[in-house]
């Protein structure tokens, strides 16, 4: 049993979990943050490490924009592999050139930086995509990337090496979680125990441990992706994260503020595609290799077996037949593929609170990359009350 008591402890060394301890950090709290892997495996490391603030709404781009700041703010100090290399949404019929200028608008309004790109402007850009496929594109330079398999480890060196009072334990799974008349009790593996003055669990997908009452009912959802990587190919060149078509389809910026999304036509060719959830996405990693997908498939936050860890062919050859409209790759390129987990919630986000001292934060979805740092900057206010 350790000797002293902290502040605040952190269950759940994801992306979301690892930003609450850093806020937390920043008020001089002495925090203890618990992973139950060996690192995280989770959603955190199985994404494309986009950091698109563009193709959030209403206070959750408020969150990523704010992220953004912290992002570079870190990065100033601490290589965490964070890149400005911007977004570029490229739209390849009309429907989808009304939306990004209908988007334009709606961030010329906000002050949300941006510009408007003709075909010839992303070709001479990114001479290795299609010129068939290119109309005109909407691109947010101020955009990041980050390196998701490394990021977080790097997030969790820094914040050792930056704030005496943080500690970290991997590869310890929280059993139990309770209030006591002094605090937080919690009780590990390897019969470890420890005390907080409060806990907050970010969880990501893991339900059965911690209060499992709690996520029945919650509104909570896994969502299943299915994605590729190619082996590095120095040849092609797609510097900044690459949203496509389906993508300007699919994210709710365009959803919440463009008036002609809900009377868009849907071409034939993307009808299947859409059935799967299917958008396309580039990011080209350091080494030059190109994370490329993603499709979706849904279950009920208590009965993730029902996804299975399969990966499903026919998807993955959807998603490289629309790839290869878009940029030249051959399914003999994909060196590897597999499968994400993430929990999303109806509300974007899932808050419960045990009581005023045990708290539920989980269920951040896709926006997690992008908007941890700044939702958990909130967070740990309301929290703290200021």
């Amino acid at each position: 049993m350790e000797n002293h008591k902290y502040d605040l402890v952190i269950i759940g060394g994801g992306i979301l979990g690892t930003f609450h301890a850093y806020h937390a950090l920043l008020r001089g709290l002495r925090v203890l943050q618990l992973e139950k892997d060996n690192f995280p495996v989770g959603s955190t490391v199985r994404n494309f490490g986009q950091v698109v603030p563009s193709g959030m709404s209403d206070k959750w781009f408020e969150f990523g924009r704010r992220s953004l700041e912290l992002y570079k703010t870190i990065q100033h100090e601490f290589d965490i592999t964070a890149r400005n290399n911007g977004s570029f949404y490229i739209a390849s019929d009309k429907d989808e050139v009304q939306l990004i200028h209908e988007l334009s608008t709606h961030y010329t309004t906000t002050g949300y930086a941006h510009q408007l790109w003709n075909k010839q402007q992303i070709l001479t850009k990114f001479p290795d995509i299609k010129a068939d496929y290119v109309k005109e594109a909407i691109i947010f330079e101020q955009e990041l990337s980050v390196e998701p398999e490394i990021m977080i480890h790097r997030l969790h060196l820094y914040l050792r090496q930056k704030f005496s009072n943080y500690t970290l334990h991997y590869n310890t799974t929280v059993l139990s979680c309770d209030s006591t008349a002094s605090g937080v009790k919690l009780n590990a593996t390897d019969n470890q125990v420890f005390q907080a003055e409060k806990a907050i669990i970010c969880n990501g997908y893991e339900f059965k441990l911690l209060f499992r009452e709690q996520f029945e009912d919650s509104g909570l959802q896994i969502s299943k992706l299915q994605m590729l990587r190619t082996v590095p190919l120095p040849q092609i060149q797609l510097p900044g994260n690459i949203l496509t078509g389906l993508t300007i389809r699919r994210y709710e910026s365009f959803e919440a503020y463009c008036p002609s999304f809900s009377s868009m036509h849907t071409p034939l060719h993307y009808e299947e595609l859409q059935e799967w959830g299917i958008h396309i996405l580039f990011k080209q990693a350091t080494d030059g290799s190109i994370i490329i997908g993603d499709s979706h498939e849904y279950a009920k936050g208590t009965q993730f077996e029902e996804l299975g860890y399969s990966i499903n062919a026919h998807i993955n050859k959807l998603i490289l037949a629309e790839a290869n409209r878009i940029i030249p790759i051959n399914e003999s390129q994909i060196a590897i593929s597999w499968a994400g987990y993430y929990a999303q919630h109806d509300e974007h986000i899932l808050e419960r609170e045990i009581d005023d001292r045990i708290h539920i934060r989980t269920g951040i979805g896709g926006k997690g990359m992008t908007a941890s740092a700044g939702y958990a900057e909130h967070s740990i206010a309301a929290l703290y009350h200021s």
